[in-house]
């Protein structure tokens, strides 16, 4: 259970960095203090924590994403790197929401099925 906290905690911080990148104290604050939800040790929270990294990957990363390889072009730049790095932690936001699925599920899943 451990790694999963850990997973969710850092894809808030990661997207928190990137508010803070543009100066935006609110939001990065907000994002930084929200894997706190958690202490709730309650579904809700751990579907708010899962829409939020959700939420985060399609209003933030994907947007970032364009917007930077857009820019990488037409200034002529190198930009396979950037679309690995920024899919990887696309893929890593939507692993760590993914992993807090059984968190604080009101029945454990039987028959050995998720």
């Amino acid at each position: 259970m451990i790694w999963r906290i850990v997973l969710v905690v850092l894809a808030y911080l990661l997207l928190a960095a990137h508010f803070m990148r543009f100066g935006a104290l609110l939001p990065t604050a907000l994002l930084a203090l929200a894997p706190l939800l958690l202490l709730a040790r309650r579904r809700w929270s751990v579907i708010a924590l899962q829409a939020g990294l959700v939420a985060g990957v399609l209003a933030v990363w994907l947007p970032s994403t364009v917007d930077f390889i857009a820019l990488r072009q037409a200034t002529g730049a190198p930009w396979l790197r950037l679309a690995a790095i920024m899919s990887g932690v696309m893929l890593f936001s939507l692993l760590a929401a993914w992993s807090l699925r059984p968190l604080f599920a009101r029945k454990p899943p039987q028959g050995g099925t998720l």
